[in-house]
C-alpha cells in the first residue's frame, strides 16, 4: 500500500527547505522529493556534501550552507558562488563584491529571509538537522550538553519562529524530525533525549496554539534508522563516537524512513512514529513502567 500511495503523491512546484540535507534522512528526503517535483533548498554546514546531494537530485535545487548550531551564519553576497552552487563571478551584468570581501552575517531571521529570496517563498520547512550522543549524564560536559540542545532543539525552534510571519501570510507546513528518544528516556542519550523531548513539547504546543489558516505542523518520531547518526554522535568530551552501532546498522533503511515521512507530510499528519522494537518499548513505558525501566537500561548500547 505504501508504494501505491507514493505513486499518487506529488509536490510539483512546492518549495521545500530541508536542513541536515547533506546525509542520512535529509539526503534521502531531498532525492525523493526532487523526483516528486519539489523545488528544494538544502542546508547543512557541509557545503561540498550539499553540492554532491544536489547532483543526485532531479529538478531545481539550491544549496544554502549554514551551521545551525551557532545561530550566526555566513551568507554569500551577490557574485561569486550563488545558493545553487554555481559560479557567477565571471558573468557580465551580475555585479559582486570586491575580491576577498567577506560574506555577510545573519541570524535565524536573516537566514530565513535568504531562503525565501531564493524562490520567492518557502512552502514546507523540514527541520531535520541534528546530532546524537553516546555518553552518560555524568560523562557529558556542559559544552556538549549546550551543543546538542543548540542544534537539536534551539535551531529548529528558532528557524520555525523566524518563518512564522511568512507562513501566516502564505500558509505552509513545518516538519520536524524528532525521535523515539523524545517520547521516552534512553540511556547514554540524556542530552539528546532532553532536546528531542523539548522538540516534541514545542511543536505539539505550536500545533494547538496557532490560528494560522493553511498552516500545518508535522512531527516525525523515528526509531533507529540506518544512517551515520552513531558515527557522528558526540562523546562526553565532544569527540565523535566514530563507530557504527550494531543496532543502528540493523535500523530501518533510510529510504524506507524517507518514504514514510513523505507520506506523512503529504497527508499533513500531526504525529507519526516510524519504528520497530522501539515502539514496543514505548508501549512498555505506558503500560508496564517497572518492566520498561529494566529493559530500557539495556537499550542504549
Amino acid at each position: 500500500m505504501t508504494g501505491l500511495r507514493q505513486n499518487r503523491i506529488s509536490f510539483s512546484e512546492k518549495v521545500i527547505w530541508i536542513t541536515g540535507a547533506s546525509s542520512g534522512i535529509g539526503e534521502a528526503l531531498a532525492i525523493r522529493l526532487s523526483a516528486l517535483g519539489a523545488r528544494l533548498i538544502l542546508t547543512s554546514r557541509n557545503a561540498e556534501a550539499l553540492v554532491e546531494v544536489k547532483a543526485r537530485c532531479a529538478g531545481t535545487v539550491a544549496v544554502l550552507p549554514a551551521d545551525l548550531s551557532t545561530g550566526e551564519f555566513s551568507v554569500p553576497q551577490s557574485g561569486g558562488t550563488d545558493f545553487a552552487g554555481n559560479d557567477h563571478s565571471s558573468q557580465t551584468g551580475h555585479p559582486g563584491p570586491a575580491s576577498g570581501s567577506p560574506p555577510t552575517k545573519n541570524s535565524f531571521s536573516g537566514l530565513a529571509e535568504q531562503a525565501i529570496d531564493i524562490y520567492g517563498r518557502v512552502d514546507i520547512l523540514i527541520n531535520n538537522a541534528g546530532i546524537g550522543q553516546r555518553a552518560s549524564a555524568e560523562e557529558t560536559s556542559e559544552a556538549v550538553l549546550r551543543q546538542i540542545l543548540g542544534l537539536d532543539f534551539f535551531a529548529p525552534a528558532l528557524l520555525t519562529q523566524a518563518l512564522l510571519p511568512h507562513f501566516r501570510a502564505n500558509g505552509g507546513q513545518v516538519v520536524v524530525t524528532g525521535s523515539m528518544a523524545g517520547l521516552m528516556g534512553v540511556p547514554r542519550r540524556t542530552a539528546y533525549s532532553a532536546a528531542k523531548h523539548a522538540l516534541m513539547g514545542y511543536f505539539e504546543s505550536l500545533q494547538v496554539e496557532h490560528t494560522v489558516p493553511g498552516f500545518h505542523v508535522t512531527i516525525i518520531s523515528p526509531g533507529r534508522v540506518k544512517t551515520s547518526l552513531s558515527l557522528n554522535a558526540l562523546r562526553g568530551s565532544g569527540e565523535p563516537h566514530g563507530k557504527m552501532d550494531a543496532a543502528q546498522e540493523k535500523g530501518i533503511p533510510v529510504e524506507v524512513c524517507a518514504m514514510k515521512m513523505i507520506s506523512a507530510i503529504a497527508r499533513k499528519r500531526k504525529h507519526v512514529i516510524i519504528a520497530r522494537e522501539e515502539r514496543l518499548l514505548w508501549y512498555l513505558r505506558k503500560w508496564a513502567p517497572p518492566l520498561y525501566h529494566r529493559v530500557a537500561r539495556k537499550f542504549g548500547s
